[in-house]
């Protein structure tokens, strides 16, 4: 079959896998469907949390990306590579571990106790705007970082020639840059909050701090209302689909401008400005490391008094990061056109749940929904990190293609010789990244299988949720430190395996 025919096969495939679902949601709303003051009120939560949380982490990131950018100290680059670790991070192991610091029996608490004040609550919109800065602090602090590293070094140069002080060198250098670059941050942060599932699920804190997505596992898993989920469903596409646009409108936007990469000598800054950067950028790693620390301190002397239900769901998640990585990679490949990113773009743009309520609706005619539970999980998991494989693949396949495609027309390689000898060699490396991020994203999902999964079917983030509910909580942190050890581990061995003999 010739290259171009796979890559039509796989485009269709996908465009199918992402339209046949919303097509059956459209045609399910339109059956008493209602829009009530439940769902009102879940459409202005998600918009509130949504823009706060969003607000919260790019304000917070400017002094950190600041601090950043003109501090040289022994490992920089280390903290700044730790500020991605977030992003393979699964979501309910990160909520575990804020709860052990600032839940009713966390280390705050128990400390405001001991002085003699009312402790503090992490379940409503404070637990959910707490866990989005959390995740999202390091993204906008990178965002923002990329900017600062962009300001010329002559004009820093220039500012303390003149003797400008802080807020005046602050003022008339760097707030230029700040003000393109924080629309687009706020945009993309914005987005990724709408479809906050289970940062809700276990924060939400009842009805009053309900998200759309959570509307939609609700009316679908307990109340069977299957034309609100669907119209719910539609809402959030179309949320999803604005705020995506905006912030890609934005990001077109941000054009800063290029310097010669010398940034201004810390030692030239008085030294109230480097003790006040030093200890923004220790309350920053304090904030992000010591909840996971804390967590793992607390779980992993529980790891051998783990039941066999819970090895049994590690085994189910170890299936399907492996199967999702895989089929991922099968689409990658041929996908890694500017047209086949497009459409892999549809996959982030569609909520997961809405994807899970469209499939149930496809093939409970069939077959129970609840026995191929597990399989529609490895598809959607493979269709979320579809764009992000594609982002690192697409440029290293366009530069094999320009690099090569000559001289394998020349030596009339056919499509497996050029695959094999040419492009394979060449994409190891991002190969084996992609895989790692695909696998670790997939191991930490807690999205389509909370509408399918049950004890028989659970895998390790759900049987993780289940014990937090069940408030067996020394068991919970000794399976969110087996799940962060698979998921962190998968991600190293893919990349691993990708470096090995990688050819640049």
């Amino acid at each position: 079959m010739a290259p171009r025919a796979v890559q039509i096969i796989a485009g269709a495939a996908l465009a199918a896998f992402v339209i046949a679902p919303l097509v059956v949601v459209w045609h399910n709303a339109s059956a008493a469907a209602r829009f009530g003051a439940a769902e009102w009120a879940a459409l202005r939560f998600t918009l509130m949390q949504a823009a706060l949380s969003a607000a919260l982490s790019v304000v917070l990131a400017i002094p950190l990306a600041r601090a950043l950018a003109r501090s040289r100290f022994w490992g920089r680059d280390v903290t700044i590579m730790l500020l991605g670790a977030p992003f393979i991070l699964p979501v309910i192991v990160a909520v575990l571990g804020l709860i052990a610091i600032f839940g009713q029996n966390g280390l705050l608490n128990d400390g405001l106790r001991a002085l003699g004040f009312e402790p503090l609550s992490i379940y409503g919109l404070q637990g959910v705007l707490l866990t989005h800065v959390f995740f999202n602090l390091p993204l906008a602090t990178r965002m923002i970082l990329l900017g600062w590293m962009s300001l010329p070094s002559e004009r820093i140069r220039l500012g303390q020639s003149l003797g400008l002080g802080a807020m005046a060198r602050f003022y008339l250098i760097e707030w230029p840059m700040i003000r393109r670059i924080l629309p687009s941050a706020f945009a993309v942060i914005f987005v990724i909050c709408l479809s906050s599932f289970a940062v809700a699920l276990t924060l939400g804190g009842g009805p009053k701090a309900t998200t759309i997505e959570l509307a939609i596992y609700q009316a679908f898993r307990f109340e069977f209302d299957f034309a609100t989920a669907a119209l719910l469903g539609l809402v959030q596409l179309f949320l999803s689909v604005g705020a995506a646009g905006v912030a890609l409108w934005l990001a077109g936007h941000d054009r800063l401008g290029i310097g010669l990469d010398r940034p201004a000598t810390a030692a030239l800054r008085p030294l109230s400005e480097r003790c006040i950067d030093a200890g923004v950028i220790f309350s920053a790693m304090l904030f992000l490391i010591l909840p996971l620390a804390l967590l793992f301190i607390k779980g992993a002397a529980g790891l051998t008094d783990l039941g066999a239900p819970v090895w049994l769901a590690a085994l189910r998640s170890l299936a399907l990061a492996l199967g999702a990585t895989l089929l991922c990679l099968c689409f990658a490949l041929p996908l890694a056109t500017r047209w086949g990113e497009l459409i892999a773009t549809l996959g982030i743009a569609v909520s997961p749940l809405v994807l899970g309520t469209g499939l149930f609706l496809i093939v409970r005619p069939y077959v129970n929904p609840f026995d191929v539970a597990l399989g529609v999980t490895l598809c959607v998991n493979a269709l979320m990190s579809l764009p992000f494989a594609l982002r690192i693949l697409r440029p290293e396949v366009q530069a094999v293609e320009q690099n090569f495609s000559r001289l394998s027309a020349a030596l009339d390689l056919g499509a497996c010789g050029w695959f094999r000898w040419v492009m394979l060699p060449r994409l190891r490396r991002p190969l084996g990244f992609a895989a790692g991020l695909t696998a670790a994203l997939s191991m930490g999902d807690l999205g389509v299988i909370a509408l399918f999964g049950d004890a028989e079917r659970a895998t390790l983030p759900l049987k993780l949720y289940q014990l937090m509910g069940s408030y067996r909580m020394d068991q919970a942190a000794a399976a969110a430190v087996l799940l962060l050890a698979l998921s962190l581990g998968l991600f190293w061995l893919f990349d691993r395996v990708g470096r090995y003999g990688a050819q640049d």
